[in-house]
């Protein structure tokens, strides 16, 4: 605590330190921020007043929804106003807060998605007991779980990262507070407190992975048994969206968050976290409303009901 109150200012770079490629792309990104939100609280309406859509699997969209468009506006507003302004000054409690809120969203995602696969698990390989399996109750406890686990997580590396001493520089060659750069700006030797956030990311992360592969294991040995042709690509249909957005979480956090600070330039890392946290979230609201029907008529009816 003493470190936070009594530690120096922070002053962000922005997405970038070209002065002619700053406005272009604060506005490409203020694009993609307004499409990303408003995107996914359309899903999430859609979803809220669509009775056909009242069951776990978009109880969880919605949450996924309400995540990324957190996550979004965690990083970009501030973004945003660094770039126009050209004055990126953010406290250390401030900075700290922001990289809290920003692990704990994506680390309660990567939680949901691992009860995404558990459920289509379970409503395909054991359909017959899915409705007792996924009642209600369960899937709000599956919910608190994830939040409970991001904020853990979350919990675990602030601490982690700003029990190291900062005493300049502290400009951070980012256009938000996030780790890597951070560990850079550290004035002691970060390698414990670096291994320390490794080993919290590797359990979580390939935990998670894990589950949600043995799930897709599960359901492709029980798909390839079903013996009509319609059968086998209804559960395809079902699981295709999901699927996606698995391959491109893991892929974009993994590029940004599972090697050492050491070994990625400052370049590499911007534009690796510039894929995971501005880019997935409105990659996420096309695989889900443009790979699904049932979402696509629910898009579909509240755009019609929109006065």
């Amino acid at each position: 605590v003493a470190n936070l109150t009594a530690g120096p200012a922070f002053a962000l770079q922005g997405f970038s330190t070209a002065p002619e490629l700053q406005l272009l792309s604060a506005a490409a990104f203020l694009l993609i921020c307004l499409v990303a939100v408003l995107g996914n609280l359309f899903i999430i309406a859609a979803v809220t007043h669509d009775a056909h859509l009242h069951t776990p699997l978009y109880f969880f969209l919605r949450h996924l929804s309400l995540l990324d468009i957190c996550s979004t506006s965690t990083t970009l507003p501030q973004a945003l106003v660094v770039t126009v302004m050209s004055s990126g000054e953010t406290s250390l409690p401030a900075c700290a807060s922001q990289l809290f809120a920003f692990v704990c969203f994506g680390a309660t995602e990567c939680f949901l998605i691992t009860s995404v696969a558990y459920d289509h698990c379970l409503a395909i390989y054991r359909h017959l007991v899915y409705g007792p399996a996924m009642s209600p109750q369960v899937c709000v406890s599956l919910v608190a779980v994830a939040w409970g686990g991001g904020i853990l997580f979350s919990a675990s590396h602030t601490v982690n990262t700003f029990s190291l001493p900062f005493c300049g520089p502290t400009v951070i060659d980012h256009f938000f507070c996030d780790i890597p750069p951070l560990m850079r700006l550290a004035c002691a030797n970060a390698e414990a407190h670096e291994a320390a956030g490794f080993a919290a990311s590797g359990c979580v992360i390939m935990s998670c992975f894990a589950l949600t592969v043995l799930s897709y294991i599960r359901i492709l040995a029980t798909v390839v048994q079903i013996r009509s042709a319609a059968g086998r690509r209804k559960a395809f249909s079902t699981c295709s969206s999901h699927l996606g957005t698995v391959l491109l979480f893991y892929g974009t956090g993994s590029s940004a968050y599972m090697r050492p600070t050491t070994r990625c330039s400052l370049l590499e890392g911007r534009l690796a976290a510039v894929f995971y946290s501005v880019l997935t979230p409105t990659l996420n609201l096309l695989i889900y409303s443009l790979r699904n029907q049932d979402m696509k008529r629910a898009l579909r009816k509240l755009y019609l009901q929109v006065p």
